[in-house]
């Protein structure tokens, strides 16, 4: 094993003729005679592919030859290389020519990618290269030089920086000491100075408590002797009631026989009095019953007055609404109708720039093809023609500029068109939700159209079927005794207006006999028939009999 360099150049020559010679040099930086020289020419290219097989051309062979190294270098530290670099010589001295391959190990065989013959250098060759070598090493030794004495100056200037700024920094720290050390005397003084001005506080305080203590064990002292002296002539004072309470005591018994005496003499009258009272409330409570049933039968008929009265204001109020209603519809349709022209129109025109967008992005790949199919045609006559001049070449690198500024216009139109596509996109989901709006305020029309047309029918029939009613059916009692019983139907008012809040259902062969007598009389002062059409919706109250309505 030996650690050599290999150096890899193309050499181009123009005069006379334009070549191009690969030359694969192999030194070692231990012996400087070491030296090694191989120049390869297309022709002689052609010629080694032939014998070893290789399917790559003269202009990628070096990199190709370059990346091979590259794998035998990164595996020259395993254990197990997959990829070696193989030098043989004829002489053991290694003169004279000596074959260089590259070697692929594996479990199988020894693969050869490539073997190269080296030729070995020459005198004057040996002796360029050393001249080289000596001259790198020279140019290596004054920069080396160069950066030592930059060091060494810049070492000498930190040096002495660093002196002068310890110096600062000691006298610094002598002066921070010397403060340190007056601080703290001063400190010591002035805590001992407060230390005994504490202590002589705290001794006054401790007299002032000792005093203090003592004038309330005083003042207690004859407080409790003045309490016990009230106590005990409480005590004299509570005895003497105690004794005038036990002859009170004796007083009241005998008070209290006689009221037993009497008690009995006040029961048997007080038995007398609720026979009496318990047959008065029997008679109070039929009264109250026939009063009561008067009384709502009164509000049942204030009420039913009144409920027909706010029947025919909110019949007014859902009228005046539906009209309201019916003219917001009309308006909100016009809206969405004018709003989905206009993004029809809009639709349109970003229809009209895709389409132009595509036909120039047709127009740009076109001339892209016929750049490229050029670009190829002079590729093909420059591999025929190895004596191209160098004006060509300069045309060729126009050509590519051209052909890369184009290619830089078709992604800009690529990325136009991508940013077109996304509004269009955006404007197809705008449109889509503006017909779904349409279509939700289309249905919503066509509800309230029938909502209306269907009132109109009620309200129509309703005008067709109201026919006047006397004011007798309902101070006749003859005609409602007919009657088995009265059902009303009560609605709590809303914020919404009621179609029909009340209407009074009365059985149907009964509205027969009503009806003829409603008819002879011709009064327009009756009620309208609407009010007696049965509701199954509507919440049934049960009213009086009829015995309770010939009372009233």
């Amino acid at each position: 094993k030996a650690n050599i360099r290999v150096t890899i150049e193309l050499q181009l020559t123009t005069s006379p003729v334009h070549k191009r010679d690969l030359l694969v040099k192999l030194t070692d930086d231990i012996d400087p005679y070491f030296l090694f020289n191989l120049s390869i020419s297309e022709e002689d290219f052609q010629s080694l592919k032939v014998q070893q097989g290789l399917l790559v051309d003269f202009a990628s062979f070096p990199q190709k030859f370059i990346d091979l190294l590259n794998l035998c270098y990164s595996e020259q530290e395993s254990d197990n290389p997959r990829f070696l670099l193989h030098l043989s010589c004829q002489s053991p001295v290694l003169e004279g020519p000596a074959n260089f391959s590259v070697v692929e190990t594996n479990a199988f065989k020894h693969l050869n990618h490539l073997s190269l013959r080296l030729a070995q250098g020459s005198d004057k060759e040996v002796k360029d290269y050393l001249a080289v070598c000596l001259s790198s090493l020279k140019a290596e030794k004054q920069a080396l030089e160069m950066r030592l004495k930059k060091t060494e100056e810049d070492l000498s200037r930190q040096l002495s920086y660093a002196q002068q700024t310890l110096s600062e920094k000691t006298k610094e720290l002598d002066k921070l000491r010397s403060e340190w050390t007056s601080q703290t005397s001063c400190l010591s003084s002035r805590h001992s100075q407060e230390l005994q001005s504490e202590r002589e506080k705290a001794i006054e305080l401790q007299s002032r408590l000792q005093q203090q203590t003592e004038q309330l064990r005083q003042e207690l002292e004859s407080a409790h002797k003045k309490s016990s002296q009230q106590l005990h002539s409480r005590l004299m004072e509570l005895e003497a009631s105690g004794r005038e309470l036990t002859e009170r005591k004796y007083k009241n018994e005998s008070v209290i026989r006689d009221l037993k005496i009497k008690l009995v003499g006040v029961e048997e009258e007080c038995q007398r009095s609720k026979q009496q009272v318990l047959s008065l409330r029997r008679e109070n409570t039929t009264l109250d019953t026939e009063v009561h049933e008067k009384e709502r039968l009164l509000s049942q008929l204030q009420m039913r007055v009144a409920v027909l009265e706010q029947e025919i204001k909110d019949k007014d109020q859902l009228v005046r609404h539906t009209k309201e209603v019916l003219e917001a519809t009309q308006q909100q349709k016009k809206s969405m109708e004018e709003n989905a022209e206009s993004k029809e129109l809009q639709i349109r025109k970003l229809e009209a720039t895709v389409k132009s967008l595509s036909e120039e992005l047709i127009k740009a790949n076109g001339i892209i093809k016929k750049l490229q199919g050029e670009v190829r045609g002079l590729v093909g006559k420059i591999k025929v023609k190895n004596t191209v001049t160098v004006s060509q070449e300069k045309v060729l690198q126009d050509t590519s500029e051209k052909l890369q500024n184009v290619e830089k216009d078709l992604q800009s139109a690529q990325q136009h068109l991508i940013t077109k596509d996304e509004q269009v996109s955006k404007l197809k989901e705008q449109l889509e939700t503006t017909v779904q709006k349409l279509n939700e305020s289309r249905e919503v029309l066509k509800t309230n159209e029938n909502v209306i047309s269907w009132l109109n029918k009620q309200l129509n029939e309703k005008q067709l079927s109201r026919k006047p009613q006397s004011p007798e059916s309902l101070e006749n009692p003859s005609v409602l005794s007919t009657t088995t019983g009265l059902r009303a139907q009560f609605y709590p008012q809303t914020g919404k207006p009621a179609v029909s809040p009340v209407a009074a259902d009365i059985m149907p062969a009964e509205q027969r006999a009503v009806q003829p007598a409603n008819r002879q009389t011709g009064d327009s002062a009756g009620l309208d028939s609407k009010y007696f059409e049965r509701r199954d919706d509507c919440i049934p109250i049960y009213g009086l009999s009829s015995n309770l309505l010939h009372r009233g």
